[in-house]
């Protein structure tokens, strides 16, 4: 694939992401009955006016990269029936539903991922090369084929049979596969002394997908993305402590983000798995986890991001006791453009010291 293509798929990717994120806070503001002035396609200047919906402008702009919501009254405290003004609980429905529907993409994501797709199972070893001028290709192993017993041992998965393996190198072996629903029976040697990166059958090893049940899959979903927020949550303390190596665990930008969605689409292209076309489990996990960790970082407590705005909105709504708008609008104008220069930094940071990828 053209690195050109691959930059238009994150591109298109990232858009669609953060158009998700407005759609969020829109259909909030909507819900609570604050008005939305415009639903933009892309970021301006102005391109036209699509047409209007109860009172909405839908517009495309110039920009052809995500979206932008402009909720009627905010940053003003002038405009009685305004975001500025509305209660504090409101304000924090619209705050929060951007995240949320991050969320909820990168959930939906890998319900599909676990329901249509499956998830390894981890009992079970699946032959996913085979080197040419190998014992196994010599024995007539075949890619796809699940190793079942050797010597009558029953595999119990990859280390599992690599240890068997071992255990029995210069030997000759029985191994039974499963082979598309047949049972197959073959034997050969195990090389003592393979080529570097073959093993002793010559071999690559991986674990079959299984499909799981939709209800099944929705809960498998949610654990998943819970612990996708708690590891992220917990990575600054693990950072502090050494437990994680900062190198592999720095912010990323969007030259980060399309390395890691490079390696993604090439392992997926690479990989047969059980069917004849390769399925896109990487870049989907990858998609997800995008999604999530972008919900992550818009509640990071920080001016500018929604997380910044809700700590705004906190005392409001604890104490009664609102910050003025005019300072809420200096200091997200102030921490907006370190953003931009952290964003900045970063992406220099991807191009002088790229991530490590497995």
């Amino acid at each position: 694939m053209s690195i050109v293509l691959m930059i238009l798929q994150v591109v298109l990717i990232m858009g669609l992401l953060i158009f998700f994120h407005e759609a969020g806070h829109f259909l909030a503001s909507r819900a609570v009955g604050i008005p939305v002035e415009e639903f933009g396609f892309g970021y301006p200047p102005r391109l036209a006016k699509i047409g209007e919906w109860k009172g909405t402008e839908i517009t495309l702009n110039w920009i052809p990269f995500g979206g932008f919501v402009h909720i009627h009254g905010e940053g003003d405290e002038t405009i009685e029936d305004g975001m500025a003004l509305a209660p504090a609980w409101k304000r924090l429905i619209i705050l929060f539903s951007g995240p949320l529907m991050n969320f909820i993409i990168g959930l939906i994501i890998l319900i599909v991922i676990f329901s249509a797709m499956g998830v390894p199972a981890s009992d079970q070893a699946l032959v996913s090369q085979v080197s040419e001028g190998s014992p196994a290709l010599a024995a007539g192993f075949e890619v796809g084929d699940i190793v079942t017993t050797v010597n009558d041992i029953r595999i119990t998965g990859i280390e599992h049979l690599i240890e068997v393996i071992n255990a029995h190198v210069g030997q000759e072996i029985t191994v039974v596969v499963d082979r598309e629903g047949e049972t197959v029976t073959m034997n050969l040697i195990p090389r003592v002394d393979p080529p570097a990166g073959e093993g002793a059958m010559g071999i690559g090893l991986t674990n079959p997908l299984k499909p799981m049940p939709f209800f099944q899959s929705v809960g498998y979903a949610f654990q998943s993305t819970g612990l996708i927020i708690k590891e992220t949550i917990l990575l600054p303390g693990r950072l502090i402590s050494g437990a994680v190596d900062p190198a592999l665990a720095r912010p990323i930008g969007y030259k980060g983000i399309f390395d890691v969605y490079t390696w993604a689409v090439e392992q997926d292209t690479e990989s047969t798995l059980t069917t004849a076309e390769p399925l896109p489990i990487n870049t989907l996990s990858i998609i997800a986890n995008i999604s999530i960790s972008l919900g992550i970082a818009n509640l990071l407590p920080i001016p500018a991001l929604d997380g910044g705005r809700i700590l705004f909105t906190l005392p409001e709504l604890l104490f009664k006791k609102r910050i003025p708008q005019k300072w809420q609008n200096a200091v997200n104008t102030v921490c907006f453009m370190l953003l931009i220069g952290l964003m900045v930094f970063v992406t220099v940071l991807d191009f002088t010291n790229p991530i490590v990828l497995p």
